[in-house]
Order: C-alpha cells, then sequence, then structure tokens
C-alpha cells in the first residue's frame, strides 16, 4: 500500500483483508503457468482501488488520477479478471459469508428476478444498443436476480430490444448453475409463460408478483422490492447510471464490482459517505 491521501472509494484493511486471497493466488497462478511475462510491480491493492475509483465515479479509465497505477495497466487487469471471471468469484464468495453472517444458510433456495433498461454513452458500439419499445429506451438492459437479502446471484447485460423472457431464461440458467439449491424465483408480469415453464424444467417455481390494481401511484411490492431496492444500491455507483461499456461483458463486471463493494461493506460494518452524511 503506497502513502498516497485516500479516496472515499478506497478498500480499508479489513475489506482488502478479504479481498487479497482472491486476486493473490490468481496472480501466483499465472505466475507458476509463466503467462503476463515480466514479474508484476503494481501493488493489487492499489489496482483494486483504482477499479473501485471508476466505478464509484464514473470517469472514463483515461482519467484515473497520476497517484493511482497507470489506467492502461489497471485496464488491462480489468480486462483479465472479466474474463477470467475473478469478479464473478469474488461476488460469490461474499455472497456466502454474507449469507452466513446473517444466519442464513450459504446457498440460497429463494430468488428474485428484475430487468432494468439504461440508456448507453456515444462510445457503445449499435450492434450491442437496441430499443425497449414499453419504457422507449435506446440502449442496452441489464438483467439481474437476487437472493431475498437482495445479494446479486446473476446477471446478464443485452441490447435494450430483447425481451424480458429471453433474459429471464438466461438468469435462470446461469443462477441454478452457481445455486443448484434454487427452488423459487419472484418475477414481475414481463416475464412471461416460457420464464416460468423454463423454470420448471430447472426445478424453479416462478411466481409473477404483481401490484395491487386497486392501490393508486406507488406501492411497495411484495417480495419484488428487494430486487429494486438492490437497483437503487447500483445507482450508488456513477458508472452505472448510464451504460458507458463498449463489451456487454464489461458492463457485467461493473454491475459485479458494485455489489463487492457493498458485499465488503456489509461484512465489516463499513458505509461510504454520501452527500446526506454531511
Amino acid at each position: 500500500m503506497t502513502d498516497r491521501r485516500a479516496y472515499p472509494s478506497d478498500l480499508s484493511d479489513a475489506r482488502w483483508a478479504l479481498i487479497a486471497p482472491q486476486l493473490t493466488a490468481w496472480r501466483h497462478a499465472r505466475a507458476d503457468a509463466g503467462v503476463g511475462g515480466r514479474v508484476p510491480s503494481h501493488d493489487l491493492r492499489e489496482i483494486f482501488n483504482a477499479i473501485l475509483y471508476v466505478n464509484r465515479t464514473g470517469i472514463p479509465w483515461r482519467y484515473l488520477p497520476h497517484d493511482l497505477p497507470p489506467w492502461a495497466t489497471v485496464y488491462g487487469y480489468y480486462r483479465a479478471w472479466t474474463s477470467e471471471g475473478i469478479f464473478t468469484e469474488l461476488n460469490y464468495e461474499l455472497t456466502g459469508l454474507v449469507r452466513d453472517k446473517t444466519g442464513r444458510q450459504i446457498t440460497p433456495s429463494a430468488s428474485i428476478m428484475d430487468s432494468q433498461s439504461v440508456k448507453t454513452s456515444t462510445n457503445v458500439p449499435a450492434a450491442t444498443q437496441g430499443t425497449d419499445a414499453g419504457k422507449k429506451i435506446v440502449g442496452r438492459k441489464r438483467g439481474i436476480i437476487t437472493d431475498t437479502l437482495g445479494l446479486l446471484l446473476a446477471v446478464i447485460v443485452t441490447a435494450a430490444s430483447i425481451s424480458d423472457n429471453m433474459i429471464g431464461i438466461g438468469l435462470l440458467n446461469r443462477a441454478t448453475a452457481t445455486y443448484p439449491t434454487l427452488t423459487k424465483a419472484w418475477v414481475d408480469a414481463g416475464f412471461k409463460s416460457k420464464v416460468i415453464e423454463h423454470g420448471a424444467r430447472l426445478g424453479v417455481d416462478v411466481e409473477i408478483v404483481i401490484k395491487d390494481p386497486q392501490v393508486k401511484g406507488f406501492s411497495v411490492v411484495k417480495r419484488r422490492w428487494v430486487v429494486e431496492r438492490t437497483i437503487g444500491w447500483l445507482m450508488h455507483h456513477r458508472r452505472l447510471v448510464r451504460d458507458y461499456e463498449a463489451r456487454p461483458d464489461n458492463s457485467a463486471s461493473m454491475i459485479t464490482i458494485a455489489m463487492i463493494d457493498n458485499l465488503a461493506k456489509r461484512l465489516t460494518g463499513e458505509t461510504t459517505p454520501t452527500w446526506r452524511d454531511t
């Protein structure tokens, strides 16, 4: 760790202790396999701090402060950790720890699914975008499935034109592959019979939860509020307010990183200062 002045997004010693084993093992495995060429000169903690800085502030990679590692180096690690599933593994491990801390079984049996359409920036390739006709949004769609605590189990990023049915099927496939214990999923009316039928084939009872038609205006919808709250947590990370990623898998990683940040703070009892704290 360097002696530079800390940024609010930096990992504390306690949070780094949760993340370090996975990243250190990854670096050692690459060294043993002879991957990467020269001996790495940048501290892994500083690399992860730089990724969190981008995730939290929303800046372009090239705008990383000069007291953090070079942007090209940070992005190189980010791409490697994305393609090799390191962020996904970290999220899985920390999710288990949080569930255990709250007295739950490490692997969940129930889940909630939802999707969110977001606008994209000008650098996003047109081939990975689409139009959500219902919400009148040109961009991408994020599908997430969480447990009953709101912890991320799987994420998919597609063009906004892709139906919730297709996203729901993909989410169920990923979630059940990682968590074979899943037997229940609550969804909104955007997920139709195809998702219910596919869930049945996987051994998951998919139940559509609709808003009470007698209630006017905003109301908390049973079960679905959990995943909607998770989307709210993600929006604290400015990189996710709009989709800036050229690649959909990078978009999924940014969502996973935001959740890793949330999980690590839950485990250590820390919070990130916001304007409300002033």
